[in-house]
């Protein structure tokens, strides 16, 4: 039986669990919260400084005072360690940057969920949280769950007007938000040939969104031209006879534009079906689309013509070598004629910590990676994630417009269920005695648990902070009421989103006894480990659960007890369980 490209570039089975030392450790506006989390391991000088990439860029330039104070603290971190891998405000946006140190065959690991975008360059490329970030500038190394993997073949070609971001969509529609959950995911075929790398940047990026720890394409002769090399890339690839949880096949010219509809990334509608639809603003730009073929595309559809009236279009390139090329070549100039501003190369709006927070009531569409309620930091807007085509068209038109020259009305074939509970109505109580039901609820997000525009104004070393704000976007009943001992029933795919740990650090503070849910996003998993927070993935407990029924655990027997039923515990690798005993990964760093 031959291996996937994780287990062989993890050097073991799926389900092992492996300490590897990653070669590259990106970081970013949070470098300073993970300098604070570092000292309080009782570090002082970073295991390897050549591991460490840190790029300024989440509020670039600073929007406040506190910001900006950060970002010289940053300065300064980064010349007491010696440091030299650095991109200070302005530069680029950290997933961008990665392109210029990427590898085949490399490990790297980032304080970012959409540290998977590497994966374009035949690397194994996965997000962290910020402890465990500070971890591995002490050790310099972490562990890995070697992932089972998913093999996607692509055949064929897209059509005009058709892009690399309605194939993700397209793949997040068909399996769900959850439907790559801690997996693998291997883009195979003669399909890939035809997705420049640009395009693979966007279908790994975008591989956060399904659940997945990583996207991967193969070291072939699109990336060796990316190099500028004549030769193929030594990098490395799945066997022949690998085993996979999945295969999945895709017909590229089957696809036809689609977007993501609130307030879920895969509540995907084809683009016909929602024509018409009013809207106020458009972004285009972020880590997912802000490279220079995306502002090309941008550029030949607004050519000579104007945006609608009563419209803003942002567009952010995604590095200032973008931008560079982007004026050398006129394309800054004809988005400006059209009436679009062009902001700093930055996550700007993406996350509601930049410029172009939308007002309420507005629709707003999006070549960014999150459409969650509240995502862009207005919770009374709604977000359409899209391609650069159907943003460039639908600004013209201020109403979602279908790229195609010819455009037919087709349906899109897949339906995912929606969660129909999004938040929790002010003064309704889903406490009963020390439990939390939240049963019915999917999808529950970090945005939701702890809005992202907080996140650098609050830092996640400060928990007594945190708590405030703990669940404000979803239950405002939550911190007034959450005490040390509660435990919390949820549904699937739980905290899903951004790699923020503050809601870990916050239910740990509080001193929540357990989290029990069906699944579990996989970095929020690594979270609540890393912060002693003991998180139980059990379908059969949460699908027992209700509250006509007392809820127990018994630790020391690893069972739950719900009502007069029995379920057991999953029993945690050894490593994990001295983190949890210890308390958190902090604790256990200083004992290591």
């Amino acid at each position: 039986m031959g291996s996937t490209f994780a287990e062989k570039i993890l050097g073991a089975k799926a389900g092992s669990i492996v300490f590897k030392s990653p070669d590259i450790i990106l970081t970013h506006d949070n470098t300073i919260s993970i300098s604070k989390t570092f000292e309080q391991m009782k570090g002082e000088k970073v295991f390897n400084p050549d591991q460490m990439l840190v790029v300024l860029d989440h509020n670039a330039p600073p929007t406040n005072a506190k910001l900006a104070n950060d970002y010289q603290g940053i300065r300064d971190i980064v010349k007491k360690q010696g440091i030299e891998k650095f991109y200070d405000a302005g530069k680029g946006i950290c997933h961008q940057i990665m392109s210029n140190h990427a590898k085949p065959g490399m490990i790297i690991v980032g304080s970012d969920s959409h540290t998977c975008t590497a994966g374009a360059f035949n690397a194994l490329a996965a997000g962290i949280d910020r402890t465990e970030a500070a971890g591995l500038w002490k050790k310099g190394e972490t562990w890995f769950r070697v992932p089972e993997s998913i093999k996607i073949t692509l055949h064929g070609k897209l059509r005009d007007g058709v892009y690399a971001k309605d194939l993700s969509l397209w793949i997040i529609g068909m399996i769900g938000s959850d439907g790559a959950n801690y997996l693998s995911i291997e883009y195979h075929g003669e399909g890939v040939q035809s997705l420049n790398i640009s395009d693979r940047m966007t279908l790994a990026n975008l591989a956060s969104e399904m659940g997945a720890k990583n996207a991967v394409f193969p070291a072939d002769k699109v990336l060796s031209d990316f190099y500028g090399s004549c030769q193929l890339p030594d990098g490395l690839w799945a066997d022949k006879d690998a085993q996979y949880l999945q295969e999945i096949d895709i017909d590229l010219s089957k696809v036809f534009p689609v977007l993501a509809a609130p307030h879920h990334v895969d509540n995907v509608k084809s683009v016909y079906s929602l024509k018409d639809t009013k809207l106020h603003q458009g972004l285009i730009g972020t880590c997912t689309n802000g490279r220079i073929e995306d502002l090309r595309i941008a550029a030949e559809i607004l050519k000579n013509k104007k945006i609608a009236s009563d419209f803003q279009l942002l567009v952010i390139p995604a590095s200032q070598k973008i931008y560079l090329q982007a004026l050398q070549e006129g394309l800054i100039e004809i988005l400006l004629n059209a009436g679009a501003n062009i902001l700093s190369a930055s996550c700007g709006p993406c996350l509601g910590t930049g410029q172009g927070i939308p007002a309420d009531g507005y629709n707003v569409i999006s070549t960014a990676n999150r459409n969650f309620s509240g995502r862009m930091g207005n919770k009374n807007a709604s977000i359409y994630l899209a391609s650069p085509a159907t943003v460039a068209w639908s600004a013209l038109e201020g109403k979602i417009t279908d790229p195609r020259k010819n455009p037919v009305n087709e349906i899109y074939p897949f339906k995912v269920k929606q969660t129909e509970v999004t938040d929790i109505p002010e003064g309704v109580n889903r406490k009963e005695d020390i439990i939390w039901d939240y049963s019915d609820v999917d999808n529950l997000n970090t945005d939701q648990m702890f809005a992202g525009n907080l996140t650098y104004n609050v830092l996640s070393s400060d928990p007594e902070a945190i708590i405030p704000h703990l669940f404000a976007g979803f239950d405002p009943e939550f911190h007034l009421k959450a005490e040390s001992g509660d435990i919390i029933v949820a549904g699937d795919n739980f905290g899903c989103g951004s790699s923020r740990e503050h809601p870990a650090v916050g239910l740990a503070h509080i001193g929540i006894a357990a989290i029990i849910v069906k699944s579990v996003n996989r970095i929020f998993y690594r979270s609540a480990i890393n912060q002693g927070l003991l998180l139980i993935v059990s379908k059969e407990a949460v699908e027992a659960y209700s509250t006509a029924h007392s809820l127990s655990l018994d630790l020391s027997k690893g069972k739950i007890i719900i009502g007069d039923k029995t379920i057991p515990i999953p029993e945690l690798p050894e490593k994990l369980n001295e983190i949890l005993k210890a308390k958190g990964l902090v604790n256990w760093m200083k004992a290591n």
